[in-house]
């Protein structure tokens, strides 16, 4: 795990009441296998600690990060395709690399189908978990969109196919499909990716805990586990000092 410390804004505020969650901010894209395989570790480490005495609490939001904004919305070839032409890598070592992360995502709980998904620009999918934030169903929402995109085979490009998830975790279709074509939330997208470049981000996922902690890549439960723990204990000690 690479824990880095030091990449909270000025006008952050580092010293938490002990009271507070601890706050899990992640950047990560819909079309990154190791952002969904991150997403259910993270799950799985905050599973652990609930049988804590103690269990720390957390708050959790999603930022943008588009892995490949000029990729066509409808893209012609299956994922091997895509990932030999961009990363100019021959398709029999993609292939390979691909059932590698299949059998990762298979120790998380997640059968990935790449023979089934339908490569795309996810600009849009973005704009909707914003949507879908102001709506507070953006956990909802990342959930069924990497569900969607890595195990059903269901095309997250199109505004229509976005609505319709839309609506299946809760959301107003009419709603989604209209914030979607006006393009209210692009602005939100840019902001969340203009901060990730702010923090050197260059690969996701990526977990920012308390503002103060950098967690880079898909890390086991148990050093999500360790990482809330410690911190829920440092503010525990810190509230002892302080009515002390």
């Amino acid at each position: 795990m690479r824990l880095a410390s030091g990449i909270s804004p000025k006008n952050m505020r580092l010293n938490r009441c002990v009271s507070e969650p601890i706050s899990i901010d992640i950047w990560s894209d819909i079309a990154c296998p190791w952002c969904y395989i991150g997403k259910r570790n993270l799950e799985a480490g905050l599973a652990a600690t609930a049988e804590d005495d103690d269990a720390p609490q957390v708050t959790i939001t999603f930022h943008s990060f588009e892995l490949s904004p000029d990729t066509p919305v409808d893209f012609e070839g299956d994922e091997a395709d895509f990932l030999a032409g961009h990363k100019g890598m021959p398709r029999a070592q993609v292939e390979q690399m691909l059932d590698r992360v299949t059998g990762v995502a298979k120790e998380a709980g997640l059968d990935y189908r790449f023979d089934l998904l339908q490569h795309t620009n996810t600009v849009k999918a973005h704009e909707l978990l914003h949507h879908a934030k102001a709506e507070g169903r953006q956990h909802d929402m990342e959930e069924r969109l990497m569900s969607a995109y890595f195990i059903e085979g269901r095309h997250v490009g199109r505004v229509d196919d976005l609505a319709d998830l839309a609506a299946e975790v809760g959301l107003d279709r009419d709603a989604a499909l209209e914030a979607l074509r006006s393009e209210r939330h692009l602005a939100d997208v840019r902001a969340d990716q203009a901060q990730a470049q702010a923090y050197g981000i260059q690969g996701v996922p990526f977990f920012v805990i308390d503002g103060q902690y950098g967690v880079s890549g898909a890390q086991p439960p148990e050093a999500f586990a360790g990482v809330l723990r410690d911190l829920w204990a440092k503010r525990a000690d810190a509230g002892s000092v302080l009515e002390g």
